[in-house]
């Protein structure tokens, strides 16, 4: 098998799933994880990265496996306390996660970077690979619905993605500037192939691409883009993803997904029941990641297909 840096671009659960099988096929100095950051927002006074953080406990071993965010053995004191004050309750913060939060929020308000903050606590918490988020700048996604336009934790926590979603936006991507060592990882001369995890690709791959300058250093790497679908059977396996695809008048498909990325992949990775439709160069397999077996093997695969398109 080749060597040479990958660079994967992620959202959170499902993204994480595929992070972690890479994490087990390539060295830790080979991966490069650039994480969304169009989902953060401030909360009770704290700075809070939800794909950063999804993304940093299933690498350490850390993640709730069963609830799908958040860490394992978690409790739930705070939580309690806040909601008898008659505080806000809807987005739960765990006692172990909270820790997390309030060191962020800390060492911002104290000048340090998010990526700065973000690659320490990685190393503290026995994490070998290297996450980065996409942009050190404030981006934040933006969702218009029926009533009007909705911070995008208010959508998809607090009113549980209920709201129709007519149109999205990155406030703040026009100006933000990609994280300074992404860009100098894909313009090294080293990258092996860049993946784009199994993510939404509205609200978790598209503020990554919105950001001025990446997108054209993705394609000027010299190395292959390879995307693997969200969608599974017709259906996304987790999230909002075929109910958005839905509301913006598109359909359930995995073409419909590969569209989104055009001309910007080399390959594109399905299932074996979604290939019908897809433009691109396909590599049919099994992509529902269950175990860790299925999560290392998907990996294996997807980067055994870059090295065939080069």
């Amino acid at each position: 098998m080749s060597s040479g840096l990958v660079v994967a671009l992620s959202g959170g659960v499902g993204g994480a799933k595929l992070a972690l099988g890479l994490s087990h096929v390539v060295l830790p100095q080979d991966l490069l994880i650039v994480a969304n950051t169009g989902d953060d927002f401030e909360h009770l006074g704290l700075s809070i990265s939800p794909d950063i953080d999804t993304l940093t406990y299933a690498l350490a071993g850390l993640d709730n496996t069963e609830q799908g965010w958040g860490r394992r053995d978690e409790t739930w004191s705070f939580m309690d306390t806040i909601g008898a004050l008659g505080g806000e309750t809807w987005f739960r913060l765990g006692d172990r996660d909270l820790a997390l939060h309030i060191e962020r929020t800390r060492r911002l308000g104290a000048g340090e970077t998010l990526s700065q903050i973000t690659t320490d606590i990685g190393r503290r918490l026995g994490v070998g690979p290297r996450i980065l988020p996409m942009s050190d700048d404030r981006v934040r996604t933006r969702v218009l619905s029926d009533g009007g336009w909705l911070d995008f934790q208010d959508y998809f926590v607090h009113q549980q993605c209920r709201p129709v979603v007519r149109e999205l936006a990155f406030t703040g991507a026009a100006d933000a500037r990609p994280q300074p060592d992404v860009i100098a990882a894909l313009k090294g001369g080293t990258v092996r192939a860049v993946v784009i995890c199994p993510s939404n690709p509205f609200i978790s791959i598209e503020p990554i691409l919105a950001m001025p300058g990446l997108r054209a250093a993705i394609a000027g790497c010299g190395a292959p883009v390879v995307a693997v679908s969200p969608i599974v059977g017709g259906r996304a396996v987790k999230g909002p993803t075929a109910k958005m695809l839905q509301e913006l008048g598109l359909p359930v498909t995995s073409a419909a997904v590969a569209k989104r990325y055009g001309d910007l992949l080399s390959g594109y990775v399905v299932d074996q029941a979604d290939s019908q439709g897809v433009q691109a160069k396909l590599h049919v397999t099994p992509t529902l990641m269950t175990t860790l077996d299925d999560k290392r093997t998907l990996a294996r695969a997807v980067l055994a297909f870059a090295d065939s398109l080069k």
